[in-house]
């Protein structure tokens, strides 16, 4: 299925994400970020999975329930992050949230889901398949869809990260992210000002990788221990947009080297990081992000886990 930005064709920007700062202040956490040096090396961890609903997806949400009049019932599609932040916010705005999610979801984002309010849609094994029932709903019922990533709103309210970065830790020369669809390494680019941005995918879920080597958004393979949050195909054509424009680097990192950066931020700090909120640190560990000290976005906690002993 060929992603469309859900609100518009225009592309966010800079002013954008100021705007969506102002909008969802009353609603979000402004998450601390933390300065610290690990192996005698400067590192600053934005500690976004204390965000409410445990991941930054409620930033983007409210940003496009906010800037759509707040609508009283919306549709979406997620790997579980991305639901929890629309769930959340429908709640805070009094509305109704139908969440499509894949098969596979884990159990402990499903389990929030349910609680959260939400009705609840499980069907496909991936989340393509989630998303295009998703939308066919949307369009029968005359139903904002919410996209996970490929929205301005939504692209422009997950940079509100970057801005907080900008202003809370000034000294950071570099921002590190996980991408999945997108979203947040587009938005964090918008926001972040000046300092260098690293987009930080797994082997096994390289949509960025492809569509970069391809010119445009493509499809690609989905297999990693962090796909669940970080399974997007297809990098969405608004972010693509946005970092054609803005480019940032890119880096790899591989199934052990997430499930290690996931393991050691739990023994360095006990924070319990979901493996796609440890992509940007096992980056960081194995010498793939620049900087003398750069920030790397812990962007959620949603797993059911249990750290080694």
């Amino acid at each position: 299925m060929t992603s469309t930005p859900a609100a518009t064709t225009s592309l966010p920007t800079p002013a954008d994400v100021d705007a969506a700062l102002d909008r969802i202040a009353p609603y979000v956490r402004r998450t601390p970020v933390l300065s610290t040096r690990v192996g005698g090396r400067a590192l600053t961890l934005k500690l976004e999975h204390l965000q409410t609903t445990g991941a930054f997806k409620l930033r983007g949400a409210l940003n496009a329930m906010l800037a759509a009049g707040a609508p009283q019932r919306v549709v979406t599609a997620s790997g579980g992050n991305h639901g929890l932040g629309v769930a959340a916010a429908a709640r805070m705005l009094g509305a109704e949230a139908l969440v499509y999610v894949p098969e596979t979801v884990p159990e402990v984002k499903a389990r929030r889901l349910e609680e959260s309010g939400a009705e609840l849609v499980r069907t496909g094994s991936h989340y393509a398949e989630a998303a295009e029932a998703a939308r066919a709903r949307a369009e029968a019922e005359g139903l904002r869809y919410l996209h996970a990533y490929d929205d301005p709103d939504v692209v422009a309210g997950q940079g509100t990260i970057g801005a907080e970065i900008a202003a809370d830790a000034p000294e950071s020369d570099c921002v590190a992210v996980a991408v999945g669809g997108g979203g947040l390494v587009a938005g964090v680019r918008l926001g972040a000002g000046r300092r260098r941005v690293v987009g930080v995918e797994p082997e096994g879920c390289q949509s960025l990788h492809a569509a970069l080597a391809a010119g445009e958004p493509v499809a690609a393979p989905v297999d990693s221990v962090a796909s669940s949050a970080l399974g997007a195909a297809r990098v969405g054509d608004v972010p693509f947009g946005v970092l054609r424009r803005r480019p940032v680097e890119t880096a790899l990192v591989t199934d052990p080297e997430i499930t290690a950066a996931r393991d050691r931020l739990w023994d360095e700090f006990r924070i319990a990081a979901e493996p796609a909120a440890a992509v940007p640190f096992a980056a960081w560990l194995a010498g793939r992000v620049p900087g003398d000290n750069p920030c790397l976005v812990v962007c959620g906690a949603n797993a059911a886990w249990t750290p080694q002993e």
